[in-house]
């Protein structure tokens, strides 16, 4: 690696007009700066953070603070954080991972050593601590989520509530007039928001719409997959012909293989939406309507907004909310009548 010793040498000067030359902080004639700079790009020098830190320049770090606990889904995290790895890297920057189970401590640690230009916050609770740290510090900060008290703070995030919205809707169109939601696990709607308000939004549009909703989890930290088959088995037995799955992969495979075993052809004896999913659906068994949550989309325009901000851009801190799109696939049928009707439309059995 070069030094700034080198580039002295080759420039011929000392190293403190490196220095002054580089920070600006004393002027350097412009024969003397053009040498440096030659030397500097010829030897490929970089100075380092701390150095630029005190020369009042962008270090070109951000921070993704993403706590990764033992609950954490690692597939769907780190799709968001490739995704902000990569729009980061577009635009000139890196990204320096803070992984703490305690999140505030990382968070506060970069901000006091001013070793990045922004941060950003990913894994969002309602009640997040990290919301303190981010209004009281001076280091530009995007959530990538939005927690419960969301004043004087930039966020973006996916319409979690239209999402909700929507698939009820195009259920509820289709002459369906009770569905089930298969959900998050238990402590998914403890730690985060964005499932609390699509199940929520989904609970309310169901409501005004006289739809019959029932809501499952899929167990307490990790997916349970026989728990989910238990809740498929018993929503079937009960006449639910519609579900809308907010839930990973895992829990997906298990509904499909349950109406399999039912002998119940998806788009034809049943309906299933895939809400928010953050996974390719389209390697499933069976080709689901699917309302996606694409990473690349939240977490580029959270990237924009820092780098706005860092060229002197004023913005007002807001809630940056992405709308839903809806991809069919052909998983939605009009609603065939529910075992409990088909039962009562039976005639009686005749004595012989």
């Amino acid at each position: 690696m070069t030094t700034i010793h080198e580039v002295a040498k080759a420039a011929g000067v000392s190293i403190s007009t490196v220095s002054y030359a580089l920070s600006g902080k004393r002027p350097v004639s412009e024969k003397t700066r053009q040498r440096i700079e030659d030397a500097v790009t010829a030897l490929g020098y970089q100075p380092d953070a701390g150095a630029r830190m005190l020369a009042g320049r962008r270090t070109h770090i951000f921070a993704l603070t993403e706590p990764l606990r033992a609950d954490t889904h690692a597939p769907t995290h780190m799709a968001f954080v490739l995704a902000t790895a990569i729009a980061a890297r577009r635009r000139g920057y890196d990204i320096l991972l803070l992984t703490d189970e305690q999140a505030s401590e990382g968070m506060n640690r970069v901000a006091a050593s001013r070793l990045v230009d922004a941060i950003l916050v990913l894994d969002v609770a309602p009640d997040d601590e990290r919301v303190a740290i981010a209004r009281a510090v001076s280091t530009p900060t995007v959530f990538i989520g939005v927690p419960e008290d969301h004043n004087q703070l930039m966020c973006v995030d996916m319409d979690f509530a239209a999402v909700g919205d929507l698939a009820v809707d195009r259920l509820a169109d289709a002459g369906y007039n009770r569905m089930m939601l298969l959900g998050q696990t238990e402590v998914s709607y403890r730690r985060s928001n964005f499932p609390r308000r699509l199940l929520h939004a989904a609970q309310d549009r169901a409501a005004e719409r006289g739809i019959d909703l029932d809501w499952v989890t899929t167990g307490e930290i990790a997916t349970d997959t026989a728990v989910v088959h238990s809740a498929v088995e018993n929503a079937l037995d009960r006449g639910h012909r519609a579900f809308i799955v907010h839930a990973v992969d895992d829990t997906h495979e298990v509904l499909l293989s349950v109406l399999a075993e039912r002998g119940l052809a998806v788009g034809t004896d049943v309906s299933v939406i895939s809400a928010a999913a953050s996974f390719d659906t389209t390697a499933l068994a069976v080709k689901l309507d699917t309302i996606p949550l694409v990473p690349q989309r939240s977490c580029e325009l959270a990237v924009d907004l820092a780098v706005r901000q860092l060229d002197g851009e004023r913005l007002v801190p807001e809630i940056h909310l992405l709308p839903p799109e809806y991809l069919p696939f052909g998983s939605v049928a009009s609603s065939p009548l529910d075992s409990s009707d088909v039962r009562a439309e039976r005639p009686a059995p005749t004595a012989d």
